[in-house]
Parts: C-alpha cells; structure tokens; sequence
C-alpha cells in the first residue's frame, strides 16, 4: 500500500531548508552534519531523512526552491517600457535577495556536492533568470553585442548579488534606495549619478 503524504509534509520541508541553510553556509555541506540540522529543525534526523535521501538532496532542494522563486519574482515584474521594466527588475530582484545571504554562499561554494545532473539542473535555473535579465538590458541597450551583453548582464548581478556584503544594515527602504542607484548606474552612466 502506497504511503499517504503528510498534511505538513510542504511545511516540513520549508522547515528543513530553512534550517540547513545556515548551516551549510557556516559549515559548509560537507562538514556539516543531518544531526546539526536536525536539532535545528527541533526533529529527529530520521525525520529529516524521511523527507531527503542525503545532503546533496536537500541542497539541491535548497538552491533550486531559491532560484525558482527568484525567477518567479522576475515573472511578476509587471511590462512596462523598457527603462522602467529595467528599474523594476533591478528592485525586485534586490528586494527578493533579502535574508538570502546564506543561499548566496552555498550557491557558490557548494556546487560541487550535487550530482552532475542537479548541477546541470541548477545551471539551467541559472540561466533562464540570467536570460530574463540579458533581455531586459539588451532592451535598453539594443547595440550591445553577445560578449558585452553577457558581460553587463553579469555585472548587474555583481552589483546586487554581494550587496549584504558590505551593506550590515540592509533593510527594505536601503534596498530600494540602492536599486535605484543600480538602476541609475546601468540607465544614465556613472556621470549622471
């Protein structure tokens, strides 16, 4: 007989990702331990076995569940002409980094744990948000050409991806007053701001 899913089997999972998050980025997946995860959670590591396999399952959750739902913020950036999508995308996307500074770390350092076909998975994530933004600024900057698109592309997430970096104090009114400098900085040029 099939075995029923939970009726917090979403919240669960919500929680474990919550949990493991800080971790690994502390520790770093490999070092990190279920168990540490699982007194976190406030759950038996059984528990959290019975909802991942291993680590790399549960990062693999982790990223994935983050960049989905960074591609959905990108998704609800409402059309506009081209200079404001562009000013929107920039907001939302900084807006929608708030508090992920742990999932920032381990999407960079902890690649390397998933299987070659979660990394592909995860690459592929990547570059639909990556497309999405490419599109935006190739909108505003038509002339750009592949190489220098690519490179102003990545230069956006430069500049939004590490701004809890330097920026301890981050909260909501710092993030939109930043995006606009963003936004300023990709529209008018560094003379203009």
């Amino acid at each position: 007989m099939a075995r029923t899913i939970a009726k917090d089997h979403d919240e669960k999972r919500v929680a474990i990702r919550e949990a493991a998050a800080p971790i690994f980025a502390s520790q770093g997946v490999d070092r990190a331990s279920m168990s540490a995860i699982a007194k976190a959670c406030g759950v038996s590591k059984a528990l959290i076995y019975h909802y991942y396999a291993g680590k790399a399952e549960l990062l693999f959750d982790i990223l994935a569940f983050h960049l989905n739902g960074l591609n959905d913020a990108v998704d609800a950036v409402p059309d506009a002409p081209a200079s404001d999508y562009l000013r929107a995308l920039v907001l939302k996307i900084l807006l929608a980094y708030a508090g992920a500074d742990d999932l920032h770390r381990i999407l960079i350092n902890s690649r390397d744990v998933l299987s070659q076909t979660q990394q592909t998975e995860i690459n592929d994530i990547q570059r639909r948000l990556i497309g999405k933004v490419s599109k935006a600024i190739a909108d505003v900057a038509p002339n750009l050409d592949d190489t220098k698109l690519l490179a102003t592309t990545m230069s956006l997430f430069g500049m939004t991806n590490w701004y809890f970096m330097w920026n301890r104090k981050e909260n909501d009114a710092a993030r939109r007053k930043y995006a606009g400098l963003v936004a300023d900085l990709f529209l008018d040029g560094v003379g203009a701001v």
